[in-house]
């Protein structure tokens, strides 16, 4: 299927008697955003490990740009085609910027000057070419996170997979890698990525599946996933003590209530006649009304309480 950059069907991963990957189904066409979401342990990491050949399958099918990924033996072929920017920072601290790219252009059998030029194209892509000879320990962490990316264009990939490209990072630094990452889309790549950022998923992914122990629970378009799965509108009515008696009557409007700590969130169809009659009800509590998110999709799913 030449659309399509990954298919998985029945895709399994142990690691003894554990099941990180309980056979799984899912497809990523070329040219799209595809992320993987859940919470730790969920085995969305181990997923992509298996998609850019880092582990073994230990059961189902897998085929990635075109070629079988579950027997192991065409590992070589789609490591030369797929591009990897990983979560830890694991550049050499003794290597200039330039260089730290350039040794990983000589891997992909380009001379030096091809190295030297290519390792130009990438830094001016990622907006770094004025640091190209500066060392990696004095730059910023959001551009150590570019020069990751970066290194992980070097082979021209067709595939580039990103484990949490921009944890650690502050908010300029995350819209800035945002920018090189719609760049690339724009030029037709394919992207794989998993993030806990619920709206770099609604950013950045056309689709998205979200994992919890082992499986995928939802998928889908992230603005299709919320109206299927949540209310337009969430109304938090916030508090210091329990919410009166007369709050009932407002939760009545909500098609669901979720009570916290510090506030109720109500999930409605119709914002205004829930914030008029908070207003009416409940005058000397604080009301917010936002749209639903990604987030809320989220934590309806995979719920609140911390995984063991």
């Amino acid at each position: 299927m030449p659309d399509l950059a990954v298919i998985a069907k029945g895709l399994r991963k142990k690691f003894g008697d554990f099941v990180a990957v309980d056979g799984i189904d899912f497809e990523i066409a070329r040219g799209e955003c595809f992320g993987f979401l859940g919470p730790n342990g969920a085995g969305k990491t181990t997923t992509m490990r298996m998609i850019y050949r880092a582990s073994p399958v230990s059961g189902g099918e897998l085929t990635v740009l075109g070629e079988d990924a579950a027997s192991g033996k065409k590992d070589h072929a789609i490591k030369r085609v797929v591009g990897v920017v990983p979560q830890e920072n694991n550049l050499d601290t003794e290597l200039s910027v330039r260089e730290n790219l350039e040794i990983i252009c000589r891997f992909y059998d380009l001379n030096r000057a091809q190295s030297r030029k290519r390792a130009d194209e990438l830094l001016d892509f990622v907006n770094l070419g004025e640091r190209a000879n500066d060392k990696v320990d004095t730059l910023s962490g959001g551009m150590k996170r570019r020069v990751l990316v970066a290194r992980g264009l070097c082979g021209d990939p067709q595939l580039l997979v990103l484990d949490e490209p921009t944890t650690g990072l502050d908010p300029q630094a995350r819209h800035n890698l945002w920018d090189r990452l719609h760049a690339l889309k724009r030029k037709s790549a394919t992207l794989i990525l998993t993030t806990h950022y619920m709206d770099e998923a609604e950013q950045l992914c056309d689709r998205l599946v979200i994992m919890d122990k082992g499986k995928i629970v939802a998928a889908g378009k992230p603005r299709e996933l919320i109206a299927k799965e949540v209310t337009p509108h969430v109304v938090e009515v916030w508090h210091n003590e329990p919410l009166p008696e007369s709050s009932k009557e407002l939760f009545a409007l909500a098609k669901r209530v979720e009570q916290l700590s510090d506030r109720a969130m109500l999930y409605v169809d119709n914002a205004e006649e829930a914030v008029a009659a908070a207003a009416r009800l409940l005058p000397n509590h604080e009301t917010r009304v936002r749209r639903a998110t990604l987030e809320d999709v989220f934590l309806k799913i995979t719920g609140r309480k911390l995984a063991e």
